[in-house]
């Protein structure tokens, strides 16, 4: 309870006083003075209850800022953890791929080599290969068939 609530209650309490006495002793400044104290209370009280009002919403809603605050902080750490380990996972698929990639090149240079290796070491064969197969090719896409 703020200042203003205890008074404007006690100042309406007094004028209820002031008018109840005037009325008795049939004193009318005093019944309109304890109706004026009445209502200046009640509306000091009313101030003094939405001031309270206000100040709670006030640190209801700074709680909820914080705690937003907080959560938002949280959120974005936790979405920067998650990059950072997308981010890891993707370089080490590449490192992975890259060294596929290197295995395979290595490979496919070592047959050719082995292939060319093979071909010098028989001529003829592969003259002959080479010119049935030439042979078929053309068989294969001459138009007048």
């Amino acid at each position: 309870m703020n200042r203003d609530r205890f008074e404007g209650g006690f100042r309406n309490l007094r004028g209820r006083g002031k008018t109840a006495l005037g009325a008795v002793a049939g004193d009318a400044g005093r019944q309109v003075e304890g109706a004026y104290d009445q209502l200046a209370g009640a509306a000091q009280h009313a101030y003094g209850d939405v001031r309270e009002r206000a100040e709670a919403l006030r640190r209801d809603g700074r709680h909820l800022a914080d705690d937003l605050g907080r959560r938002g902080r949280a959120l974005r750490d936790e979405a920067s953890e998650r990059g950072r380990t997308l981010r890891d996972e993707a370089q080490e698929h590449g490192r992975h791929a890259r060294e596929r990639g290197r295995h395979y090149r290595d490979e496919a240079t070592r047959h050719g080599r082995a292939l060319a290796a093979r071909a010098e070491d028989n001529k003829a064969t592969t003259l002959l290969l080479v010119a049935v197969a030439a042979f078929g090719l053309g068989w294969l896409v001459r138009r007048d068939r």
